[in-house]
């Protein structure tokens, strides 16, 4: 009898590691609560398309579904003048460009490969937590019942019931803090100029709200206008209506009749969790906060690293999907591509500890340039922003002219460091304690800066 294997959520890696598992003669059910043909949230997303080969997922247009390549994004800070802004420069090559679809196309693809591949998705089924035997994951609590299996893959999302309901013991980092995780308003909205008169036609605003940290995107498509507004602290109804009344006295391409969209959702935006594993239990996509950190965009990670899990499951021959026999997925995904992402999200603290005068300065004095700004989801390393540029003595000398930026810098330079003198210590091989031990050294690096600003 083949092993029974259950996906909690529909998420883009819990997907694709369900076509897998289910490809190689597992019993694979994914659950999730939103209705069939209501996944997804109502925009576009970015992402690898290189992604869906590793697993071996069709391209879109190879099953008739519509994409198009993402432009350029256009940066500003707080203040920033026309002659100041920094455009990003994505090479014209399908190896580093990115590719923009529906969200609902997006799961139209994800879905098809999974259930082709043999895969069950059960809809409208609204998880309340796991069911555990011991410490060790056996299934999941539903309000269609209880489901059990040989072990769960959490795919349940940045707040996932069945993570933050797993026992202490496990050492699981449960919520992410504030500082981690963005509150995001989107919507889409009328355009009441002709779109060839927008120069940036993907504006992205830095600190853009007074009081709050946190970004703005004006995104000019042909037919309408894509609006982003996302802080590191919840957001009303009243506060989005606001922001977004000030941003069309500067942005007359933002119009005030709202089209689609409107959702408010939760993205982390922080490095990758420390521990993903359990007996019975691995996590992936946001439930493992696999996205890139200053980007929010996690689509591709979680569909490359499902074949890690895929792998790591098969490869079990003894069958009992255990911490240890699990472990192999978390180390593989850490070489592979965590211990490049981790760094990232320093940087991205830096955002949530320096002023907008701070940030206007290094846009004026050109600290700040290209190089650091051309970010994809296919940048999966701090290493992709180092570039020679020939005027790093100058922007080194401008960053002098700001005692205060330069001591905020220096931490992040300091910081960086100690997650990669961590990061050499991740355990092999499993023991909870070793495990354990390593996660608390490796948080530390992140949650001592949040801490000194007397936030959790």
């Amino acid at each position: 009898m083949s092993k029974k294997i259950i996906v909690a959520g529909a998420g883009h890696g819990g997907l694709t590691a369900a076509a897998l598992l289910a490809k190689a003669g597992f019993d694979v059910t994914i659950y999730e609560r939103a209705e069939e043909g209501k996944c997804g949230y109502d925009w576009t997303d970015i992402f690898d398309p290189k992604a869906l080969d590793v697993v071996g997922c069709p391209r879109p247009e190879q099953v008739g579904l519509p994409w198009e390549w993402k432009i350029d994004m256009t940066f500003f800070g707080p203040n920033t003048k026309d002659d100041k802004k920094i455009r990003q420069e994505v090479p014209n090559d399908p190896n580093e460009m990115e590719i923009k679809m529906e969200r609902s196309d997006i799961y139209k693809l994800l879905i098809g490969f999974a259930t082709d591949s043999g895969a069950k998705i059960e809809y409208g089924v609204n998880i309340l937590g796991p069911i555990l035997a011991g410490d060790r994951v056996i299934g999941i609590r539903t309000d269609k019942g209880d489901f059990y299996a040989d072990m769960v893959i959490d795919a349940a999302g940045a707040e996932s019931v069945i993570r933050t309901n797993l026992p202490d013991c496990l050492g699981i980092q449960k919520h992410p803090l504030w500082g981690e995780k963005f509150y995001v308003y989107r919507a889409f909205y009328d355009l009441p100029v002709d779109p060839k008169t927008v120069e940036d036609r993907y504006k992205v605003m830095l600190l853009p709200d007074p009081g709050a940290v946190g970004i703005g995107w004006i995104a000019t498509e042909d037919e309408f206008s894509d609006l982003l507004i996302g802080h590191m602290d919840p957001l009303t109804s009243e506060e989005v209506e606001e922001i977004a009344a000030r941003y069309r006295k500067d942005n007359p391409q933002l119009g005030t009749k709202k089209l689609r969209g409107g959702q408010m959702v939760l993205i982390p935006v922080r490095q990758p969790l420390s521990i993903m594993v359990a007996d019975g239990y691995a996590a992936i996509g946001d439930s493992a906060f696999m996205t890139v950190p200053i980007i929010g965009s996690g689509i591709g990670n979680a569909i490359k690293n499902s074949k890690i899990l895929a792998d790591t499951i098969i490869a079990d021959k003894t069958e009992t999907y255990s911490a240890e026999t699990l472990w192999p997925y978390q180390y593989g995904y850490y070489q592979k591509m965590g211990k490049g992402i981790a760094p990232l999200a320093l940087v991205k603290l830096l955002l949530t500890r320096i002023s907008h005068d701070q940030l206007d300065y290094a846009f004026d004095k050109g600290i700040l340039t290209k190089y650091e700004m051309t970010i994809t989801a296919n940048h999966t390393s701090l290493w992709k922003f180092l570039n020679f540029d020939p005027n790093l003595p100058k922007r080194g000398l401008a960053i002098l002219g700001d005692r205060d930026l330069l001591v905020k810098g220096a931490g992040v330079v300091a910081d960086v460091a100690a997650c990669l003198v961590v990061e050499q210590f991740l355990p092999k091989h499993y023991s909870r304690k070793a495990v354990q031990t390593w996660a608390k050294a490796y948080d530390t690096v992140f949650t001592h800066r949040l801490k000194k600003m007397g936030k959790a």
